[in-house]
């Protein structure tokens, strides 16, 4: 006895295999993305042909209200850009000058700092060294030596170890002199930084200290340097009673 199957015929067993259809999970998911977007598609059109529609149909004095309210905003996003380059190029003015206010606040500290001598410094210069066999120099004679080095412009000085500032003080020890309460022996050495071409002759002119001390019997040699190092330091002293102005 014959199978259905087999008494089908060739036209009835292609139907039979195309329906219903039998679709897999991945044709089923592409089915539907390919309806959302003719979907989207279809609404896109119908919108842009609704807006022609509406501006065909539009009277003149709609299109001149909508053309208005346009140049208006396009105005108002031009000011809009113009007001925040404005404020940019402010914005790197004021940090140009920020920067600029703290690269000068800093070099005026350092300057400072050199005079005070709470910080090193170093720069073109001399070498003094007063040999003092005789034990014949007291600290008077190198008190004119520093008035003398500081009229010729000395920027920084500092002498066997001990850093010389406005307040420095000399005093006899014996036969050794006292720098600050430092005591200091011979020879003594001068570190200065200054033009050298205006310091060594300020020392060597007639009845200057140089002539001074070799009076004394003290041998004195000077020599010109590109680089003086000035590196003793001072500690910085916090005023009792004296307050900035602008307090």
């Amino acid at each position: 006895m014959p199978r259905p199957e087999e008494s089908l015929t060739g036209r009835q067993r292609l139907v039979k295999g195309l329906w219903p259809p039998r679709l897999t999970r991945p044709q089923l998911i592409v089915a539907l993305l390919l309806f959302g977007l003719g979907f989207g598609l279809a609404v896109q059109v119908a919108s842009n042909s609704d807006t022609d529609s509406a501006l065909r149909g539009a009277r003149q004095e709609d299109l001149v209200r909508i053309l208005d309210e346009l140049d208006s905003r396009t105005q108002r996003l031009e000011d809009e850009r113009q007001g925040l380059e404005k404020q940019r190029s402010e914005l790197q003015s004021s940090s140009d000058q920020a920067a600029e206010a703290r690269k000068q606040t800093a070099e005026k500290e350092r300057q400072l700092g050199i005079l005070a001598g709470t910080v090193a410094a170093q720069g073109p210069g001399i070498t003094m060294t007063i040999e003092d066999t005789k034990g014949t120099v007291q600290s008077d004679m190198l008190l004119d030596t520093i008035q003398e080095l500081r009229a010729a412009g000395a920027e920084a000085i500092q002498v066997n170890g001990v850093r010389v500032v406005a307040n420095t003080y000399f005093a006899d020890a014996g036969k050794s002199v006292s720098v600050d309460g430092n005591k200091i022996n011979a020879p003594y050495r001068f570190k200065v930084i200054g033009k050298p071409q205006d310091l060594e002759p300020a020392l060597n002119i007639p009845g200057g200290v140089v002539q001074t001390l070799e009076k004394e019997q003290a041998t004195v040699s000077v020599a010109q340097s590109g680089k003086i190092v000035v590196d003793a330091l001072r500690q910085a002293k916090q005023p009792d009673y004296a307050r900035s102005s602008s307090q």
